[in-house]
């Protein structure tokens, strides 16, 4: 982590200074604002923790609830969530209380007395051999505290306005902000008090009742599937040997997806209830705890649970269901988009996949930067359209993924004709619900992958995978990928030639005026306040002369002007690193550039000859 670079600090270093809009924020809801974030989901509260690296950018975010959430349905946390959390600066807190899932084990019915039931496979999770981040259960409140918590200590200090409930939208092109949005207060000395607040730009985060996402006439296409679970938390006594280690139970009385979760004694149940008739008018969504339970014991059988606490419950019926489309906007129609939908709002699903939480954040974060970007000048109106396109394919590999995952998950014993058949998909689909199988088509902010084959290991479109690296400057094993925040920046990895002399000219024509790296960076900014560019030598740490590498890759920022000494790494093996980041990603020993967005997400891989192409790529990304 660094910081001082704008002077000494002597305090936590996760408080940064206010900023713009961050500065005397106003307590009360104002009558105009940039972004009206509706919902403080996780969608919602990644996108205001992204929006506060955006000071000069006026964010409020409306809750209906009167103050936080105090338990959340949502717990399962995939690798690439946890990966955001590591940009947005809280991976490894969360990471240490969370309950992290090391196997998932299967069970089936016991052929010499199929009533009872026995464990018939054992697999490691697919969290670490995919990334370096493990695959979590953590509790969906405590994920929205740390993004509030990023959200109200980044520059722009924003806070959700609870107790205010979103009504109805109007659009009108001709004025400044040409959304006026009504809004009840519902808690509080103000209960009952209606008022609009006129907005820019919309974003409706507020589930799959979302009213923001009637107010724009999209649709929720899809439907519910005749079959119910009930989900519990309990703290039970049990002879159930694998209570702390996730399993999939198939028995002749149903099937259990069972979670433990954190703090080592609660778990998550999710019970098979069975079909549920067309006649049955969602009756099945009234059955009681009791039954749950007893239908849990009775699925568990020759093992049992006592349950002496639920800690929270509920049924429901598997519904898979897309929006038409996540803008306000039609393809063609020449119109940028004002209002955006994220999470419940464009997708639901079942929960028994563990992607909901995960997939929305993605799209918050997916959404932020290109709001800021957008609302700070920096890129065209045009880049807004490019949210829609790109997440809503994501949302339809999920509904897809999660329909066949429930449909394994609801067999009856006499349909499996292989007993391992689940534990092999749960191991075989492995890239996507650990959150790695997205891959953004070709756009303005992703290009073509005509020179892919100089970094095999970053597909373009797809998010960057870190590899260990030693910083050069202390000799320090680092990930490379770790030091990249969520502050809106792009980054661009330079990755040298043997003798550096193809890296020297790049270097030279990065720090002209004639480069998109410096024509896009406001007069005044820090030269590294747009793209963060960085370099890797592919020779060990020791053998680079740190004061020799261009000064492109050693800025000095900050009203101090402090050289950053954080920009330069070493691919080479050595005594505290066996990896080398050339051969684990496949880079060509020539060299090679790899251009980040700042959701993490590889947009171009170019040979460092090829100036004019990064020129005409990064023009087409920030000028339109």
């Amino acid at each position: 982590m660094q910081f001082h670079h704008h002077g000494y600090v002597s305090g936590d270093p996760r408080v940064e200074n206010a900023a713009g809009t961050g500065i005397d924020r106003p307590e009360e809801l104002p009558d105009e604002t940039d972004v009206l974030i509706v919902g403080s989901g996780p969608a919602g509260m990644l996108l205001a923790a992204q929006m506060s690296q955006f000071p000069a950018v006026s964010t409020r975010i409306i809750e209906r609830r009167g103050g936080r959430l105090p338990l959340g349905q949502a717990d399962g946390i995939q690798p690439r969530s946890v990966e955001t959390f590591q940009a947005f600066g809280f991976a490894e807190r969360i990471t240490a209380e969370a309950y992290n899932i090391g196997y998932m084990n299967f069970w089936g019915p016991d052929p010499e007395d199929p009533s009872r039931i026995r464990r018939t496979s054992r697999t490691e999770d697919y969290g670490l051999k995919i990334s370096e981040f493990p695959h979590l259960i953590v509790n969906q409140a405590r994920v929205l505290d740390y993004f509030a918590e990023a959200a109200a200590l980044g520059p722009g200090r924003i806070r959700p306005d609870y107790g205010v409930e979103f009504v109805a939208l109007t659009r009108d092109d001709a004025d400044e902000y040409p959304l006026a949005v009504r809004v009840r207060h519902v808690e509080g000395a103000r209960a009952g008090e209606e008022r609009t607040i006129r907005a820019k730009f919309v974003v409706g985060c507020d589930g799959a009742r979302s009213g923001v996402r009637e107010a724009i006439g999209r649709r929720h296409v899809g439907r519910f599937a005749a079959h119910a679970w009930g989900v519990m938390d309990v703290l039970v006594n049990t002879d159930f040997p694998d209570w702390r280690i996730k399993c999939a139970i198939t028995s002749e009385a149903g099937n259990i997806l069972h979670i433990p979760r954190e703090g080592g004694y609660l778990s998550r149940m999710y019970i098979d209830l069975g079909e549920v008739p067309d006649t049955d008018n969602r009756a099945v969504r009234s059955t009681p705890i009791e039954e749950i339970i007893r239908r849990a014991n009775e699925i568990l059988h020759p093992y049992s649970i006592d349950v002496k606490q639920v800690a929270w419950h509920s049924v429901y019926e598997v519904g898979h269901r897309v929006t038409d489309r996540f803008d306000d906007v039609e393809d063609g129609d020449g119109r940028t988009p004002r209002v955006f939908l994220t999470g419940d709002a464009c997708h639901t699903h079942s929960a028994k996949a563990g992607q909901g939480m995960n997939v929305s954040m993605q799209d918050g974060f997916n959404l932020g930067w290109k709001l800021g970007h957008v609302l700070t000048g920096l890129a065209p109106a045009s880049l807004l359209s490019t949210y829609s396109g790109e997440r809503q394919p994501v949302a339809q590999q999920l509904i897809d993924f999660d329909r066949e995952w429930s449909s394994l998950m609801a067999r009856k014993p006499h349909e499996i004709s292989d007993p391992d058949d689940l534990a092999n998909y749960y191991l075989a689909t492995a890239e996507f619900p650990s959150g790695f199988m997205t891959r953004y088509e070709p756009s303005a902010i992703v290009a073509d992958d005509r020179h892919q084959a100089l970094a095999e290991g970053y597909p373009v479109g797809k998010r960057f995978a870190s590899v260990p690296v030693t910083r050069v400057g202390d000799g320090n094993v680092v990930h490379l990928g770790h030091h990249a925040r969520a502050d809106g920046r792009w980054r661009v990895y330079a990755f040298a030639d043997p003798d550096a002399a193809a890296l020297g000219t790049w270097a030279e024509w990065a720090a002209s005026a004639d480069s998109p790296l410096v024509r896009f960076t406001p007069a005044g900014a820090d030269v590294d306040a747009v793209f963060d560019v960085k370099v890797v030598y592919p020779q060990s740490y020791d053998e680079v002369d740190l004061l020799a590498v261009p000064e492109v890759f050693r800025p000095r920022t900050g009203p101090l002007g402090l050289m950053d000494w954080e920009k330069v790494y070493a691919a080479g093996p050595g005594a505290w690193n066996s990896v080398d980041i050339f051969a684990e990603r496949g880079i060509d020993r020539r060299g090679a550039v790899v251009v980040v967005r700042p959701d993490q997400y590889v947009a171009a891989v170019l040979p460092l000859e090829a100036t004019a192409e990064l020129d005409a790529f990064l023009t087409g990304a920030f000028a339109g």
